[in-house]
């Protein structure tokens, strides 16, 4: 026994399910503000790559503590890197000076120092700084 099939006419309307097709105002309002945000984040990133002038990389490396280790002295510093380019294999020289004269030196290498940020480190020296300055400097990097 087959049953009689439902037709429906080509005209007849057919009913959306209640909250389908239409979008409410806070759908409207969050896809603004998503939409404003990535136009944003697009010029934004637009403009720094027009204006970034490239520089080579410029460090600066301060001394933040000197302290006694076993088996010798520790210095640990900041190298910065004010530049937008970033330096790989960064070496790092400390020396203790006395007048003129060097009287230990050390050197201490970073895989790379990203650009506008800083690294730290340390560099051990076998005998005391005591007083005396710690002259430290970046020496050489090589480009990435």
């Amino acid at each position: 026994m087959a049953r009689p099939q439902k037709t429906r006419s080509r005209n007849a309307p057919v009913s959306k399910p209640a909250g389908k097709g239409t979008a409410s105002t806070v759908e409207w309002v969050t896809g603004l503000i998503s939409a404003f945000i990535v136009l944003v984040m697009i010029c934004w990133v637009a403009w720094e790559a027009l204006t970034e002038v490239e520089a080579p990389p410029a460090f600066a490396v301060t001394v933040r503590e000197r302290q006694a280790v076993e088996g010798g002295y520790r210095v640990t510093f900041d190298i910065a890197n004010a530049s937008s380019q970033t330096a790989a294999t960064v070496v790092v020289r400390g020396e203790i000076v006395d007048g003129d004269t060097t009287v230990e030196d050390a050197d201490i290498t970073f895989d790379y120092v990203p650009g506008q940020s800083k690294a730290s480190g340390s560099i051990f020296f076998s005998q005391d700084p005591g007083s005396r300055p710690i002259r430290l400097r970046a020496v050489g990097y090589t480009e990435p």
